[in-house]
């Protein structure tokens, strides 16, 4: 929302400095976003009238024109703008006179002819108004005096970033509210007088969906001189909220918008058919709007028809169809209250917005109809003339008046600070709450442009920024923490974190709500829990994995010219079960593209592979041997691909990035990921002490021939199921395939590694450990090679 302080002053006037005030609303929960001057610095710019246009003799575009700038005598200025003629009222650049961008202006020359000055456009004194030429002011503008003065110009802008539950903050006369309340300073309102109906034309209504439309008032206006010029206070009133000048009718329709936070919307009454009538679309009705696009509806949105045709978008955007133009002659004011619902998710659904969406789907005040249509019908009168028709009403279901009460003594017990009733009275009646005395406290019946208040916190927390956060004391609690012991088979989050880092992992923090495609590419998962309000269309589930954030994170380092990416992720992840409950668990996920290690002559560069995530991942869960199982998983390479094991019970997976991921997601060569439980790294084996042995160890090396489809895994886990206690080390130290081994079959070469700690071992004790360990590889097909 943005607003000009000087069109605050004319209905509260809070005495306070725009820095003072900005602060102000800050610390009330209006978050001031920007302050800006309304239009930069410039000088010696007065206001002139043009006497006289003549040709210049020898520039076909530039005119000799004489102009009254109050100085006395007539000043010469070649000019070539378009607009310029004998009458007209314009800014004036005297000489001496400093434009924005220290632009000096000075007495000059321009084809031969003397120019003492420079008749000015808005664009050159830095104002948002598009005209072509001239900036034209209006014929009662007194010569000589200062622009600045004049326009108004020495103002500041406010642009305040309004929370989804203060959209009665969306105009002036809401936050004239609330700084009138903030300062104890009585709010001055427009006066709005009801019109009288000059004739008897009225525009027959109804309400076909009473749940979504509460309100429907209709006036007819006839006789408009829609070419009329908007009034320049208008325009610059408009200038400073950031909206454009449109025409007289378009803009006393968003000015009354922005003054009392009513979206209007008018209508050209001849190209009416019949009732206006408020209902839903039906499937495959279309509507070119007012932006030039064209829209085919769904049953899930609400409109406004007549009996030939949808007019407009309820809340949204008017159709062109019965838009005003400048040939409209009689208008039909509109004026409603949709319920929020209803409008909510219609401006992503449809892919644009407006800002009466942007109102109505955050509630506006359904008593305030009837005030903004009499003051759009006052302004259109003033401005373009035209006979008035009585207004039309007609009524859905609207919402009930909540009583809300709250008690001294809560609020003080919340807040911290003793506070008297009557100034609890007087925070509540400055915010329009009418409270009413009670036991202990107050009863408030909360107005039509609070939807935010529903309970006695609510109540406590206007009374506490009002009262202002910085008046309450800073009061510390004095106590004695103790810190809670971890088990010695759990490890501190942050030992997580350090070992990642260690192993050259960063951390990165992604959204937790996804695109939906990521849960269908890298979890099949076809119902992941979707948003009912999602910030944006491509976050609109919440995330089952970790992986699609980190081939994100991978995309934009490559954009990047980053070729080595090491990222990691612990997070929260979210399902539903089979019940419909909700489920949510921590992950610690990982990513590893490009080299191996940084390019350098030491080593010999070559790409990250599976089994050097691996050991990141067996670093990572160091409690206990971690085996590789095969396993198919939507996300990973089919032949690249392992579930991780820990006591036989699954932890996570690690893979290949699937090839069809490489290509949709534009990735020159596959990452390596992992996902784990979070519970699972954070467990840790117990430390277990021993004496070192004085003896000697003994090592014995097995090669065994065994089919292909034996993974090591299976083999190293049957010999160390079968080992003596003496055995302390059993591991694979090759892999053989070529001649001297059949086709389908690999030999695999083991180290076994015994030693006692009471005797040395001699060559028969040792040779019956390995007699053991060689029939248990028999029992998984495993063969001693000869």
């Amino acid at each position: 929302m943005q607003f000009s302080y000087h069109w605050l002053n004319t209905w509260v006037n809070p005495n306070l400095s725009a820095d003072e005030l900005a602060h102000l609303l800050t610390m009330a929960g209006l978050e001031v976003e920007e302050t800006a001057p309304a239009a930069p610095e410039f000088s010696g710019v007065v206001v002139a009238e043009v006497k006289s246009v003549a040709k210049h003799p020898d520039a076909d575009r530039l005119n000799i024109t004489q102009v009254d700038a109050g100085t006395g005598e007539l000043i010469q200025i070649v000019c070539g703008a378009p607009n310029v003629a004998a009458g007209v009222k314009v800014p004036c650049a005297l000489p001496s006179a400093v434009l924005p961008g220290n632009f000096k202006i000075k007495p000059t020359k321009m084809r031969g002819q003397v120019s003492n000055g420079m008749l000015c456009s808005a664009k050159e004194l830095g104002l948002p108004e598009n005209e072509d030429g001239l900036l034209l002011l209006p014929s009662d503008a007194p010569i000589g005096q200062n622009i600045r003065d004049y326009l108004d110009l020495d103002d500041t802008l406010f642009t305040l970033k309004i929370t989804p539950n203060r959209a009665d903050c969306l105009s002036i006369k809401g936050i004239a509210r609330e700084v009138g309340a903030l300062t104890q300073q009585a709010v001055t309102p427009v006066v709005m007088t009801a019109a009288a109906a000059d004739i008897n034309d009225t525009q027959a209504i109804r309400i076909d969906a009473p749940a979504d439309c509460g309100r429907f008032l209709i006036r007819v206006i006839k006789g408009v001189n829609a070419r009329a010029q908007t009034p320049l206070w208008l325009r610059q009133r408009l200038a400073g909220s950031g909206v454009r000048s449109i025409s007289a009718l378009v803009d006393i329709g968003n000015y009354v918008m922005l003054e009392l936070g009513q979206p209007m919307h008018v209508f050209d009454a001849d190209k009416l058919s019949g009732s206006l009538i408020v209902r839903r679309a039906e499937n495959g009705e279309t509507l070119v709007c007012l932006n030039d696009k064209t829209v085919i509806l769904q049953d899930n949105t609400l409109v406004v028809a007549d009996e030939a045709q949808v007019l407009s978008m309820a809340g949204l955007m008017g159709g062109a169809a019965s838009a005003v133009n400048e040939d409209t002659e009689n208008v039909v004011l509109e004026c409603a209250w949709f319920v929020p619902d209803i409008i909510a998710g219609k401006s992503r659904q449809y892919g644009f917005g407006s800002d009466s969406s942007f109102r109505y789907e955050r509630g506006v005040d359904s008593t305030l109809q009837r005030e903004a249509i009499e003051r759009a019908t006052a302004l259109i009168v003033d401005v373009c003339g035209g006979k008035v028709g009585e207004i039309s009403e007609a009524l859905g279901e609207l919402p009930a008046a909540r009583q809300v009460s709250v008690r001294l003594s809560r609020a003080e017990k919340i807040l911290g600070v003793s506070l008297k009733a009557e100034q609890v009275e007087a925070i509540l009646r400055h915010l329009g709450l009418q409270p009413k005395a009670a036991a202990d406290g107050f009863v408030v019946t909360a107005p039509g442009f609070r939807f935010d208040i529903a309970v006695e916190e609510d109540l406590i927390e206007e009374i506490g920024r009002v009262y202002g956060y910085e008046n309450i004391p800073d009061d510390y609690t004095a106590g004695q923490l103790s810190m809670i012991g971890l088990p010695e088979t759990q490890k501190p989050r942050a030992a997580v974190y350090q070992q990642l880092a260690q192993r050259g992992y960063q951390e990165v923090v992604n959204y937790a709500f996804v695109d939906e495609t990521w849960e269908r590419d890298f979890a099949a998962n076809a119902d992941p829990i979707r948003l009912q309000n999602p910030i944006a269309s491509q976050m609109s589930v919440m995330r089952s994995t970790l992986i699609g954030g980190l081939i994100q994170t991978l995309q934009y380092n490559l954009n990047r010219k980053h070729s080595r990416v090491r990222v990691f992720e612990i997070a929260r992840v979210f399902r539903k079960q089979a019940g419909g409950e909700y489920v949510q668990t921590e992950k610690a996920a990982g990513l590893a593209y490009g080299l191996a290690l940084p390019e350098q002559w030491a080593e010999k560069s070559r790409n990250i592979d599976f089994y050097d995530v691996k050991a990141d991942v067996a670093a990572l869960l160091n409690h206990a041997a971690v085996v590789c199982r095969p396993i198919q998983h939507p996300a990973l390479h089919p032949g690249r691909a392992a579930e991780l094991l820990v006591n036989n019970q699954v932890v996570g997976v690690l893979g290949e990035l699937h090839p069809q991921w490489l290509q949709q997601y534009d990735l020159p060569q596959a990452p390596i990921v992992f996902e784990i439980d979070l519970n699972a790294v954070l467990q840790s084996a117990p430390v277990h002490c021993q004496t070192v042995s004085k003896f000697q160890p003994v090592r014995r090396d097995l090669a065994f021939v065994l089919p292909e489809n034996i993974p090591a895994g299976q083999l190293l886990a049957a010999l160390r199921g079968a080992a003596d206690k003496r055995v302390r080390c059993i591991d694979v130290f090759d892999v053989y395939r070529g001649a001297g081994i059949e086709e389908g079959m690999k030999s695999m070469a083991v180290s076994v590694i015994v030693q006692d700690d009471e005797t040395t071992l001699t060559d028969e004790s040792v040779d019956a450990f390995v007699q053991q360990l060689i029939q248990a590889a028999q029992n998984t097909g495993a063969k001693l090679r000869s």
